[in-house]
């Protein structure tokens, strides 16, 4: 598939997707997250992909869905209303992003706002340069986080510095970030990507099932109580029972040698 608005490329161990609309400081619309829903599907298939990061540009991860796209025509607010389930691809890449099977890194140098952080945050990790702004300032136009903002954030930080960020619609620093837990880690200007490279090829000296099971058992687990956690991840864990790559790894072990996993 040609690409309009992100550039897809390969590194060792990841797909890495890098939105690619600088005159707009990286905002998404409607092509943006189709084309980001397209190539991750392709990795979710692919043994040699561990996982993807998604990044920006040196000024802007992303700023935000593009306000272009914001207009209702006078008398089509239901219709609006009704489409934004089934119609709208850039609330279906949050709920794509946040349910992928493999790791996804965003990396972060410059700014970080709106449904920019929004899809950062339906990752799994985030590394960020020390210039790094984040912010979900939906409130001073009038508007609200609509693409997981207010329940992604509040998960990550809590809901006490989550309300007072959306509140406010303040910017905080990387170094604020990294108080708050946002992100995973803050690198010096321009070494967020190699960071994250770094995060995928240790990833990928583990058994790729085992990663997919442990992403699946947490993220299911957060929204039930100890005792259903407990459950579901002995159900999980016992699933890799009858994959190879388990034998190959209690083997190698016994053996002292790396293991040689295939995703099976």
């Amino acid at each position: 598939m040609e690409y309009q608005d992100i550039v897809v490329e390969r590194s060792d161990h990841a797909l890495e997707i890098q939105i690619n609309r600088p005159e707009t400081l990286n905002a998404l619309r409607e092509q943006t997250a189709t084309e980001i829903m397209e190539a991750m599907g392709a990795a979710e298939h692919d043994r040699s992909v561990t996982g993807v990061i998604l990044k920006g540009g040196e000024k802007a991860f992303s700023t935000g869905v593009d306000t272009s796209e914001f207009k209702v025509d006078p008398g089509t607010q239901f219709d609006a209303y009704r489409a934004r389930k089934r119609t709208r691809k850039t609330l279906q890449m949050q709920r794509f992003v946040i349910g992928f099977t493999k790791p996804v890194i965003s990396v972060i140098e410059g700014y970080a706002l709106g449904g920019g952080l929004e899809l950062a945050m339906s990752g799994d990790i985030i590394v960020c340069g020390e210039s790094a702004k984040f912010g979900l300032p939906e409130a001073r136009i009038g508007i609200m986080p609509g693409a997981g903002g207010t329940q992604t954030l509040a998960r990550r930080i809590g809901t006490a510095l989550a309300k007072e960020m959306m509140w406010t619609g303040r910017h905080i620093s990387a170094a604020e970030a990294r108080e708050y837990r946002l992100v995973n880690h803050v690198v010096p200007k321009g070494e967020a990507l190699a960071k994250a490279r770094e995060i995928i090829a240790e990833i990928a000296r583990n058994a790729p099932l085992s990663i997919m099971l442990i992403k699946q058992a947490v993220d299911r687990g957060l929204n039930m109580s100890l005792a259903d956690g407990l459950a579901t991840e002995n159900d999980i864990s016992y699933l890799l029972t009858f994959s190879e790559d388990r034998e190959e790894g209690l083997r190698a072990f016994r053996e002292k040698r790396p293991p040689r996993f295939r995703g099976q």
